[in-house]
């Protein structure tokens, strides 16, 4: 084995306490590392796959301080940026009335809804909802054109009233589309006169809807114009405010973790990173990041509910990775570590850092000798 360079040895554990002809020397003090606190402050936080474990409470005071020992692992390390954010359903949308009469029949709140079926009623008459982007300004007919007429046609082929007679892209409403339309009438029980007015039905951007609030109560007026209920689709989404000086670090297909209320966690990814900085109340800039989780089921069904999220923004293979406590600032600069070979000799060993998690408390490492299992020194806990 080499001799490491003198100001790096220590002594043996065995002669800590000095004995005939030994020089006796003094104990060393480690040194606080600040690192953390420097990478931190760039607003980055970060975790690793393969945390470490195992930490002996052994106690040992060779170098004038309780500490005890931790085993340099290897493995995929990656950093992350930790943020707090909101899980709720995507989107948000108004329905509005287009006809008369007093409301018979209301949706109820939290109840899901799709694409064809009677939300709410007025003067007993049904009033359906239909995936779209145009609201209905006109009663549909036959022989009619236009971006309505091609939406009208979309649904009708989506719910599987119509086969390759219709083009869902074709904005003429001809025999295939009355057809069609008729066949929808007697299912929800409305005339079949193959014609859709614009009473009939309710556009919103989503075959699938969440009713998230109602506005009249049943037995009222119904006017047109006015907003029947809000509503929300049935994704889910989380939504987080990252720090704008490390939207950089941010980008779309990003994988995260995302730690619900129970404290169970489930996967997502990165939907988008917006580009508009907002101030908080803390005199910060931040940036809207969406995420989707990739189980929506396993969210649950709470909406406006507090979570933590850690987004991965890179990876490290088989990275050696040590505790941040087991750092020692180096008096020339850079850092070391101390590492306790199985005999009980202990020496330093330089170290240069890598990718860091302040959550676990964890560093990737490299150094000349440093392997994985070996134990390093850390401060007792």
């Amino acid at each position: 084995m080499n001799a490491a360079p003198a100001s790096l040895q220590t002594e043996p554990e065995g002669r800590a306490g000095g004995g005939p002809g030994v020089k006796r020397r003094r104990p060393r003090r480690r040194t606080v590392v600040v690192v953390v606190a420097a990478v931190a402050g760039a607003g980055v936080a970060f975790a690793v796959v393969n945390p470490f474990g195992g930490d002996s409470k052994a106690k040992d005071t060779a170098n004038g301080a309780p500490t005890g020992l931790a085993t340099v692992t290897q493995g995929r390390l990656s950093a992350r940026t930790s943020v707090s954010g909101t899980l709720t359903y995507l989107g948000s949308y108004r329905a509005i009335n287009q006809v008369g009469g007093t409301f018979t029949r209301l949706p109820r709140t939290n109840r899901v809804y799709r694409q064809g079926q009677v939300v709410y009623r007025v003067d007993g008459k049904p009033v359906i909802l239909l995936k779209g982007s145009t609201p209905l300004y006109r009663d549909l007919k036959q022989g009619m054109r236009g971006a309505d007429v091609r939406q009208l046609n979309a649904a009708l082929v989506a719910m599987g009233y119509a086969g390759s007679e219709l083009s869902p892209r074709s904005t003429y409403f001809g025999w295939a589309t009355a057809d069609a339309l008729e066949e929808l009438q007697d299912d929800v029980g409305l005339e079949e006169d193959g014609e859709l007015a614009k009473s009939q039905a309710v556009i919103l951007p989503d075959d699938r809807i969440r009713i998230t609030k109602v506005t009249p109560v049943a037995g009222a007026a119904a006017s047109a114009g006015t907003e029947v209920f809000q509503a929300s689709s049935t994704d889910r989404q989380v939504t987080v405010a990252v720090d704008a000086t490390s939207r950089s670090q941010v980008k779309v297909g990003d994988k995260v973790t995302i730690t619900l209320p129970d404290l169970k966690t489930t996967p997502g990814t990165v939907q988008s990173v917006g580009t508009v900085v907002r101030k908080n109340s803390s005199g910060g800039a931040t940036i809207n990041v969406r995420i989707r989780p990739t189980d929506p089921k396993a969210t649950g069904s709470l909406d406006q509910a507090p979570v933590s999220v850690s987004i991965v923004t890179e990876s490290v293979a088989d990275a050696l990775a040590v505790p941040v406590n087991a750092l020692l600032a180096l008096l020339g600069g850079g850092y070391g570590v101390e590492v306790v070979d199985p005999g009980g000799t202990r020496r330093l060993v330089p170290v240069t850092l890598g990718l860091f998690d302040n959550t676990a408390g964890t560093v990737q490492v490299t150094g000349k000798g440093l392997a994985a299992g070996q134990r390093v020194v850390v401060p007792a806990s």
